[in-house]
């Protein structure tokens, strides 16, 4: 049986910088100190009004090809992992396809997922190439948040940035990609939902109201329940990472890099704490880009690689978890 290996990885930013500075501006009751500490974000980058995921997409897999050995007309299969989808039909990776000059002979599926997404995508990825169905596969991520956040909304506007990543998945590369562990508990999916747009509840619902706290609340935007989403990450990720080292019949000592999704800073660090990894082992680029969605995992590996933290026969374990619910992790081998 084939393995597969990440081959390549890159990464596209919008123009756009949001500081926090500029959300001081929108609102002076918050401070630029206030939100770094307490989110972990200095900047977020945020996609144009005109701008869509799959422009971002288009852009990261461009830098790939132009940045790397890879051929595009290699790739035999693109998966687009998005929830901020350019139409509802068609397929968005169908026109990526046409955008980027890629052969007519090959696969393309978008996939709707969070911040799982890139883990899913790398176990759909795996399965390709375990079948024979494919033996390049071009694993494309992005995600246009802001355009689902009310104006308003002070706490989801610091904690979200627009990204996209481009990963190659082959039959060689850089690092092997081990067994997963994958969950589901669909019974959360009102705490981090935009309700109105879907064949559910078509129409907008033009319903906004402000809690108790002053923030807004809309069918029509993005809604997320802080509470419950943390106190879901802290129920599912630590027996996650257990399950993950079972699956690849390691122990937590024997990992040398954790790379979680990047939600914000406390949550974070809490997780850190509670599953009791030492902060050298513990990586974390949150606070140039914000929590770019199904973007982060791949953004904090690219720069992993690039700064020296990932060297030498690294096992590097990722973990992604948030809307669905879903919450999926995995272990790259790096040799």
């Amino acid at each position: 049986m084939e393995k597969a290996y990440i081959k390549e990885i890159a990464y596209y930013l919008p123009d756009c910088v949001v500081t926090n500075e500029d959300i001081v501006h929108d609102f002076p009751e918050w401070s630029v100190e206030k939100i770094a500490s307490k989110v972990g974000v200095n900047q977020r980058h945020v996609a144009a009004s005109d701008e869509t995921a799959v422009d971002l997409a288009i852009a990261a897999a461009e830098k790939l090809f132009g940045n790397s050995n890879v051929d595009r007309q290699n790739v035999d299969y693109i998966l687009f992992c998005t929830q901020s989808p350019d139409y509802f039909l068609p397929t968005s990776a169908c026109i990526i396809q046409n955008k980027l000059g890629l052969r007519k002979s090959i696969g393309a599926l978008d996939f709707s997922m969070g911040c799982s997404g890139y883990i899913y995508g790398l176990s759909l990825a795996k399965g390709l190439i375990c079948a024979g169905i494919a033996r390049n596969i071009l694993l494309l991520t992005g995600e246009t948040y802001n355009k689902h956040i009310h104006p308003k909304d002070k706490g989801n506007r610091t904690i979200f940035g627009d990204a996209a990543t481009a990963t190659v998945i082959s039959t060689s590369g850089i690092a092997e990609i081990g067994n997963f562990s994958l969950g589901t508990d669909g019974s959360g999916a009102e705490n981090l939902i935009i309700k109105s747009g879907g064949m559910r509840c078509p129409e907008k619902q033009n319903d906004l109201c402000f809690d108790e706290n002053g923030n807004p609340v809309s069918s029509d935007y993005l809604y997320m329940n802080g509470s419950e989403i943390f106190a879901f990450t802290l129920d599912r990720v630590p027996p996650l990472v257990e399950d993950v080292l079972l699956h690849n019949t390691i122990t937590k000592d024997e990992i040398d890099l954790y790379v979680f999704h990047q939600a914000n800073k406390y949550m974070l660090n809490f997780l850190r704490k509670k599953i009791k990894i030492a902060p050298e082992r513990f990586y974390d680029c949150l606070s140039e880009y914000g929590n770019t969605v199904s973007n982060t995992i791949p953004i904090a590996l690219y720069n992993a690689i690039d700064d020296k933290t990932i060297s030498g026969n690294f096992k590097v374990m990722l973990a992604g978890f948030g809307v669905g619910y879903s919450w999926g992790g995995t272990v790259l081998y790096f040799a």
